[in-house]
């Protein structure tokens, strides 16, 4: 097995994100691009439905919704990439997503597949120097020639981003919000 070289910065940050074995990542598009999380780390996909809106948050905080008792904020991933709004189609999903001990909704364009990677086929993300964040990007994957941006679910939010939606309960109490 090879594994590419890189620099000792990123080396320590690849190895902990990924293990020599093939792992599996769940790929969605936005933008006519692909991304893709670890499989792990997805609870459920869900087909795309109107959300409650919550007053006074970021835009790229769509609203909640009511999964089963548990209150679940949406984030429109392409606002959050400054890809501009999502426009609902037919296959807009949510992928509902653990983040940071934390259930979350992911809104995405179209799931493609389930991907299957070896740390041979990730390559660590592009060094763009400090104007441009993309911390929240643990890898490249190729896969049958194009090219997946793989996510470290937990960095898509900053600390204060995160801060904004642990403000939004996460259990139903006796209001009920639209499912």
């Amino acid at each position: 097995m090879s594994t590419a070289t890189i620099e000792p910065t990123q080396q320590q940050d690849v190895r902990t994100t990924f293990s020599t074995d093939d792992q599996q990542f769940l790929t969605f598009n936005l933008a006519e691009e692909f991304y893709g999380v670890d499989i792990l780390k997805v609870q459920e996909i869900k087909g795309y439905t109107n959300v409650t809106k919550i007053p006074n948050t970021p835009d790229y905080l769509k609203g909640v919704l009511n999964l089963r008792g548990t209150i679940v904020p949406i984030v429109d991933l392409r606002m959050k990439f400054g890809m501009g709004v999502t426009e609902p189609t037919p296959f807009t999903v949510v992928v509902v997503v653990n983040v940071r001990n934390r259930v979350m909704g992911f809104l995405v364009d179209a799931v493609s597949d389930v991907l299957d990677l070896n740390a041979k086929d990730i390559q660590p993300p592009p060094e763009l120097g400090n104007t441009v964040d993309i911390t929240f990007v643990a890898g490249i994957g190729n896969s049958n020639d194009h090219l997946v941006t793989l996510l470290d679910i937990d960095r898509v939010l900053t600390e204060d981003e995160v801060k904004v939606v642990d403000e939004i309960p996460a259990e139903v109490s006796t209001v009920e919000v639209s499912s």
